[in-house]
């Protein structure tokens, strides 16, 4: 597939979106990086995981707190996820490129190479997002179908079911797999990855070591590999589907489109519009989702500004919903959890109709 070109327009909807936010920051003096309250957030967030992985690793509760714990670990692993390493990868976490760094390679520690998830989702989601053939959040092949441009298979009658079995094991997947295939094979999906520096290959290598030491080899000497297996698997299985349900409230409910280019290569819209067409927000009115998911659930304000703190989409979300409502642009959000996750359900059930 040639490289999707996006429409040009005279009157631009998102040079106007970008005056309306600019003007916001000017206007209240306020940076569009995290702050105090992300600096804050990030401490509480490694203080808890490292806190738990001591407890469960070295001092080893009964088995129901142990338990506890694993599905805390996993929660917890998925919401520095969100909440650190996201902002971090996007430069939004800091003014300062170091700590930028820093914040981002919370993921290496954690498991996922932040070099392959820059390129899958900075690079590639964000430019072209729910394009089949180039967004690989939308390529589940064959086990999901997710577009109807897709190719349909029968098991998919029963994708709205199985489904969740598929986004629990995403995190070992990812960890254990996505990534050197990534690194081997040069490309993600179909799109060649940008050459690795020397620094890039050490970092990958050397993350995955640290990794693997932390969460395979310490706890299987500590605590033997019968025990560690069962804890691991409660903590891979949460992060998997937390992350995993996240993202795909996002982009694939009923509401969101699936633009794809004519045979020249050219998209209808522009930019700004294509974000708004494939991109959703759900439970923005939750204090709580919105603390824990750092604002992925304000995923159209993400979308539209990446290099923005999620700390303040609450703020800019009625700045969009003007604009949006101003030049008649669709604006898709479902008021709670609950129904983007319905809406979710409906949609694959769809998508599983020949």
């Amino acid at each position: 597939m040639l490289t999707p070109k996006f429409a040009h327009v005279k009157q631009s909807f998102h040079v106007e979106l970008k005056k309306r936010i600019n003007e916001y920051f000017t206007t209240t003096g306020k940076s569009t990086t995290g702050g105090i309250r992300l600096f804050s957030k990030a401490l509480f967030l490694i203080l808890a995981i490292t806190y738990t992985y001591i407890q469960l690793v070295f001092f080893t509760p009964g088995v129901l707190a142990s338990v506890g714990l694993c599905i805390l670990m996993g929660l917890l692993v998925a919401s520095i996820g969100f909440n650190v390493m996201h902002d971090g990868g996007h430069g939004s976490f800091s003014r300062s490129t170091a700590v930028n760094k820093v914040a981002a390679v919370t993921a290496e520690i954690l498991g996922a190479s932040h070099f392959m998830w820059n390129m899958k989702h900075n690079v590639i989601h964000h430019a072209f997002t729910n394009i089949d053939g180039i967004d690989d959040d939308i390529d589940a092949k064959p086990f999901l179908r997710m577009t109807s441009t897709q190719k349909y298979y029968k098991m998919h009658r029963f994708q709205h079911v199985y489904f969740i079995v598929l986004y629990a094991i995403f995190h070992l997947y990812w960890v254990l797999f996505s990534d050197y295939k990534k690194y081997f094979s040069g490309k993600i999906g179909e799109m060649p990855i940008k050459k690795m520096k020397p620094v890039d290959h050490l970092t990958f290598w050397g993350f995955k070591l640290v990794h693997y030491a932390l969460f395979f080899v310490i706890p299987i000497v500590v605590l033997g590999f019968s025990t560690w297996i069962i804890g691991f698997s409660i903590v891979s299985l949460i992060t998997g589907f937390t992350l995993s349900i996240v993202f795909q409230l996002a982009h694939t409910v009923e509401h969101t489109e699936f633009p794809m280019p004519d045979e020249g290569g050219r998209l209808q819209d522009e930019w700004a519009v294509h974000q708004l067409k494939t991109t959703a927000n759900f439970a923005t009115r939750s204090k709580l989702v919105s603390w824990y998911v750092g604002g992925l659930n304000f995923q159209v304000e993400h979308h539209l500004f990446p290099k923005i703190s999620h700390i303040h989409y609450p703020a800019i979300n009625k700045i969009v919903k003007q604009a949006c409502a101003e030049y008649n642009v669709v604006y898709v959000e479902y008021p709670r959890m609950s129904s983007a996750v319905i809406s979710h359900v409906n949609f694959l059930r769809q998508m599983g109709k020949a």
